[in-house]
């Protein structure tokens, strides 16, 4: 299959892997995100899905168990390319997706929708999903819960992001006042070695040395 490819695909690769969420252990906040979007949708399926250079991972899932299939035959990878949702409502009536092994195999997928993750700079990093085994429709009280959760995913992940910087720069300021003690502490070595030098220096002290 084709994979749908974003035009700015490489800067967008750059700013998923920024946030260094990729095969991550399950996080509760994430968890229940994606269980209120099944919840809120009536589909027994949600998926916080991540599109990679290769493939989609999932952060978290709701009914199903692998974490992760091949990009090209991902519906996500589809659904980055807009801003809006992405809803295919029957997968075998689709063209992109009639001969896709998620919809004829066992999964049997045939109903898709995806609000884009979109990061503050614009960049979709990957969708909170709903999929279905029986070809169906979301009301549009559905459809803007959807896009609500979504965008509560990204400010988790925004700060999920921002927590790890400030853990990063608490490091680099411990290591940076270490490295300051030991210089400190070099400096002061150095002083009285210094000192030591000059006293050995001096007229009267050389010569009590050669007695």
């Amino acid at each position: 299959m084709t994979i749908p490819i974003p035009k700015n695909e490489s800067r967008r690769l750059k700013v998923l892997w920024q946030y260094d969420v990729l095969d991550t252990v399950p996080e509760e906040v994430f968890d229940d995100l994606t269980e209120l979007a099944a919840y809120i949708c009536e589909a027994p399926v949600a998926l916080i899905c991540l599109v990679d250079e290769d493939r989609q991972w999932f952060k978290s899932r709701v009914g199903v168990t692998i974490k992760e299939t091949a990009r090209d035959i991902s519906f996500c990878a589809h659904a980055i390319l807009r801003q809006g949702l992405f809803i295919v409502p029957d997968a075998t009536k689709d063209p992109r997706f009639r001969n896709n092994p998620l919809v004829t195999g066992p999964q049997k997928i045939r109903f898709y929708a995806g609000a884009p993750l979109i990061t503050p700079d614009g960049q979709a990093l990957g969708t909170l999903c709903v999929l279905d085994k029986k070809p169906r429709s979301l009301r549009p009280q559905q459809e803007q819960a959807l896009r609500v959760l979504a965008h509560h995913v990204v400010s988790q992940l925004e700060l999920r992001r921002h927590a790890r910087e400030l853990q990063q720069v608490r490091v680099n300021r411990r290591e940076q006042q270490s490295e300051l003690g030991r210089a400190k502490a070099e400096i002061v070595r150095l002083r009285q070695k210094l000192t030591r030098f000059e006293k050995m220096k001096r007229p009267g002290t050389l010569a009590r040395a050669r007695r």
